[in-house]
């Protein structure tokens, strides 16, 4: 009998070196022969781009805000049928979550019953991480620590003491990666894209061939067997509702290097929505001329504000776009995909359909999970942008979503959610999985 292998990625703090191990991990498996399958704890788009690289399979969000645990389960279950190898990159720290454990990726490899390996940023210590360890490991029970991964090490005698302290600690040492300055994670945020796929390459390579030397693989895979595939009991009620489309229905996706923070599930289930699912037709608002036909226009977010000059080029896109929506067509704006429906960015022409001037004058970031109300209707989602948008005071009434938006306290925030015609806007990135998006066409003609 063949056993497959499955782990979460976790580390004691953000910097330890998680995304350099997991993409690491994900190709050199996949080089092996393996199918592998990738995951990411938590709301980010950008690993998750990473891991498809790596991987070459499609990398898919587990998230208990956005969604419930049930949800979260059935996810690993169908994402990860058939895959020899389940890679589950955690954030932040082991138990760091949107409060305390919750959403932490402890609280993931409890729902998908998967081991733990440790990643440790070992430069500015040494046998002291023994007491670190032995704190992990006891910490909490429910977790089981298959391992641990010395990142950092400077010299055989940092790693001698590394050793000690894994041996001491009781947890066993799956490797140690030396200090490199080559090493360098791409830029994540306000630069990196789609179009950067040499540099995301470079740098996969890189973390692979470290790993391949650094960590006994065959070690890492037997104390990290499952003995058996879970068939996915995916029964959710938001899921069931999502059963039937129409395959005459088309969907236009925007997908280039300006666009493309998309949650692999929110595509699923817009595939099979009852009111708009159908084909997905992806077109890329920099390159294209029109966009497709269709019943439903999404445009997600990305970096539109790096694309600027292109986008404003591309004048019969924008036509084309503005056509469709002034026409009543359905359409979906987060993020930069709203950006894209505003009157311009830092001077750019932009669609012109909302009457609101974005820029990145005085960037900073705006961060959050946040759930949008409406009088019948809720759903949540995650705030993700340095942006900032200035509203015509004397038009914007008339451009107002009647919603409110909560952080993960429960407090208001200002975030302003968007309507013209059919066509919904907002800065926050909607998770679909948990919520039928129909709600949200629902209560704009009540």
């Amino acid at each position: 009998m063949r056993y497959k292998s499955g782990f979460v990625i976790a580390a004691v703090s953000s910097g330890s070196g998680k995304t350099t191990v997991t993409n690491g991990l994900l190709r050199a498996f996949k080089n092996r022969g393996f199918k592998v399958a990738p995951f990411k704890t938590g709301p980010d788009f950008i690993d998750t781009q990473f891991h498809k690289v790596a991987a070459g399979m499609e990398s898919v969000n587990l998230d208990v805000f956005m969604s419930d645990e049930q949800h979260v389960k059935s996810l690993f279950q169908r994402y990860s049928a058939g895959s020899d190898v389940r890679i589950v990159e955690g954030v932040m720290g082991l138990f760091d979550g949107y409060d305390k454990r919750k959403g932490s990726a402890a609280h993931i490899a409890e729902l998908t019953g998967l081991p733990v390996v440790l990643v440790i940023n070992a430069a500015s210590s040494a046998y002291s991480l023994a007491a670190v360890l032995s704190g992990f490991k006891n910490f909490d029970k429910r977790i089981k620590i298959a391992g641990v991964i010395f990142n950092n090490v400077a010299s055989e005698n940092h790693q001698r003491l590394l050793k000690s302290a894994a041996e001491d600690a009781g947890v066993t040492l799956l490797g140690c990666l030396k200090r490199n300055p080559y090493m360098t994670m791409p830029s994540r945020h306000l630069g990196l894209s789609l179009g950067d796929d040499n540099v995301i390459e470079s740098f996969i390579d890189r973390a692979s061939d470290a790993v391949k030397v650094g960590i006994d693989l065959d070690l890492l895979l037997s104390l990290t067997q499952i003995d058996k595939d879970e068939k996915s009991d995916d029964t959710h009620v938001a899921d069931k509702c999502h059963l039937i489309s129409s395959p005459s229905r088309k969907i236009a996706l925007a997908y280039d290097e300006a666009f493309n923070f998309v949650y692999t599930e929110n595509l699923r289930l817009l595939e099979q929505n009852l009111r708009f699912g159908g084909e997905i037709i992806k077109f890329s608002p920099l390159r294209d001329t029109r966009m497709p036909d269709a019943d439903f226009l999404y445009l997600p977010g990305g970096y539109p504000e790096l694309y600027a000059a292109r986008l404003t080029a591309n004048v019969l896109m924008r036509e084309s776009i503005k056509d469709y929506i002034d026409r009543g067509g359905y359409a979906f704006a987060e993020c930069g995909g709203m950006l894209y429906l505003c009157d311009s960015i830092d001077g750019y022409e932009m669609c012109g359909l909302l009457p609101i001037k974005a820029t990145m004058d005085n960037a900073h970031l705006h961060l959050g999970y946040r759930t949008v109300k409406t009088e019948n209707f809720a759903i949540r989602g995650h705030e993700f942008h340095y942006s900032s948008v200035i509203e015509d005071g004397t038009r914007i009434k008339d451009y107002i979503y009647p919603a409110r938006q909560y952080d993960v306290n429960g407090k208001e925030v200002d975030t302003p959610l968007y309507r013209y015609k059919n066509a919904i806007a907002g800065y926050t990135h909607m998770y679909w999985g948990n919520n039928d998006i129909n709600g949200l066409y629902e209560d704009l003609h009540t």
